[in-house]
């Protein structure tokens, strides 16, 4: 099985969201539970299956400084390292 942290840049694989850029904001054995920021925000991530996830090896810089902190991750700071992520 692939390694997944929390944090991590994760690209959908199948679903109606296939190849959109999500971050994982938490996980167990079988699912992680994925916010963008948009459409799944801090309070409505969505939960999928790992098998269904590409795992980008990634942390953006912004995300790591706020976990590391333990800062609460905001909606406009994951679009931001998506969209700042992507662009590279």
């Amino acid at each position: 099985m692939v390694r997944t942290e929390t944090g991590m840049l994760v690209r959908s694989l199948a679903g109606h969201e296939k190849d959109r850029l999500y971050i994982i904001i938490r996980q167990d054995e079988e699912y992680v539970w994925l916010v963008d920021g948009r459409n799944r925000t801090m309070e409505k991530p969505k939960k999928k299956k790992k098998k269904h996830i590409q795992v980008i090896h990634r942390i953006p810089e912004p995300v790591k400084k706020m976990l590391e902190s333990g800062e609460t991750l905001s909606d406009e700071m994951i679009i931001q390292a998506i969209q700042s992520d992507s662009k590279n």
